[in-house]
């Protein structure tokens, strides 16, 4: 499944849409039942309007709907250091991770350049589970 995830990450980093930092990125993930989806980062003229590639990946996956727990998600950036998550791309895969969500990142060639689980990345993170709250009207 690596190598699918690898096509479809360098696949996506193909499309990117980076003309201002020149830096095109490309995500894939595959879900708990097999599913795989990819997205790609997407620069506006309004800087901080733009959308990472792994938001994109997650988008996909909940507009198609079904599963929505990610077991591995694939990011494929530029150059010889690992393209790791931002700290935004990391939360929004911590609200679909599970304990076991493994995240991968290869270069431009499809060589891997690190892998480990999310919490690695986000230790003592914040996910739904912490907004879990009483039936409405009662004190938690």
């Amino acid at each position: 499944m690596t190598a699918t995830l690898t096509q479809r990450a360098l696949a996506a980093r193909s499309n990117a849409y980076a003309p201002y930092s020149r830096f095109h990125v490309g995500a894939a993930l595959i879900t708990e039942d097999g599913q795989v989806f990819s997205g790609c980062n997407v620069e506006n003229a309004a800087y901080p309007e733009g959308v990472c590639a792994e938001a994109g990946a997650i988008s996909a996956m909940v507009a198609a709907g079904g599963d929505r727990k990610i077991a591995t998600i694939m990011v494929a950036g530029k150059g010889p250091a690992p393209c790791l998550p931002c700290g935004g791309c990391r939360q929004k895969i911590r609200e679909f991770a599970t304990p076991r969500t493994c995240v991968l990142v290869v270069d431009e060639d499809g060589a891997l350049l690190f892998k480990d689980n999310l919490h690695a990345l986000l230790p003592s993170s914040f996910g739904p589970e912490n907004l879990e709250t009483a039936p409405e009207g009662k004190q938690a």
